[in-house]
């Protein structure tokens, strides 16, 4: 009986690992796009202080161009070649490129060096280096811009969900959509993303909690508009 047991636990455990496997796979492509839309806004809102009284700024901004161009090449055509994405970590210098490593590293301290970090974290997670990802993911600030923050959350809740650290994932997700000040939409889109893993994971009670928050908070949600939040919610066994 008592092994029975066991093998029924460890089949569970395997049905759960390998509903959750693939996530970042399945979210990756809209996860990124969205991130390299707001690169742009990432330099404006990360780039505009102190940009004359801070020498090593102009430099770093001049450097940092090539590379994320080159990113936001990638991300808007979601052709991630290996490659590539080693040019825009490592640089190029017969092309003009700087790696964005060097630049994070060099120019730490201007907003340039910063902003590296976000997209040096999205380029580990393409070659699949976790640790390397959220690493640089979590020494990325941004200093009040709650989109791009959220975003950064998704990327950390995806390189730890590939790593099989399922709280620690699911934390990230939520805590992307529970940002204070973040819009309606980016709110809702990263609670759905957190209850389907929660789901994925085996936390039904849970996932049923953030699909309730989804259609009590953000009734004009494209999920609730469209009754995604109501399906996983049936499919949950919560059908009011």
């Amino acid at each position: 009986m008592a092994d029975k047991k066991k093998n029924a636990a460890t089949t569970e455990a395997a049905d759960v690992v390998e509903r959750a496997k693939g996530f970042w796979a399945a979210y990756s492509k809209h996860i990124i796009i969205i991130g390299s839309v707001v690169i742009a806004a990432l330099a404006g809102y990360l780039g505009y202080k102190n940009f004359i009284s801070i020498p090593n700024e102009k430099t770093a901004s001049d450097l940092i161009f090539p590379a994320e161009k080159l990113f936001g090449t990638m991300a808007s055509s979601s052709s991630y070649n290996k490659d590539t994405v080693n040019m825009v970590l490592n640089g190029d210098k017969a092309k003009g490129i700087t790696g964005l490593l060097k630049i994070a590293g060099s120019y730490s301290s201007t907003k340039s060096g910063n902003r590296a970090q976000y997209m040096i974290g999205a380029c580990y997670l393409q070659l699949k280096q976790y640790d390397k990802a959220i690493k640089h993911l979590k020494e990325f600030d941004a200093n009040g811009a709650t989109q791009i923050q959220s975003k950064a959350y998704i990327l950390l809740g995806h390189a730890y969900s590939e790593q099989k650290k399922t709280g620690d994932a699911l934390d990230y997700y939520k805590k992307a959509g529970s940002i204070s000040g973040l819009d309606d939409g980016m709110a809702s889109e990263a609670l759905f993303i957190a209850g389907r893993y929660a789901d994925a994971i085996g936390k039904s009670k849970e996932a049923i909690e953030i699909f309730k928050n989804i259609k009590d908070k953000y009734p004009t949600s494209q999920h609730v508009s469209t009754g995604d939040v109501d399906k996983y919610l049936a499919y949950l066994g919560v059908t009011k």
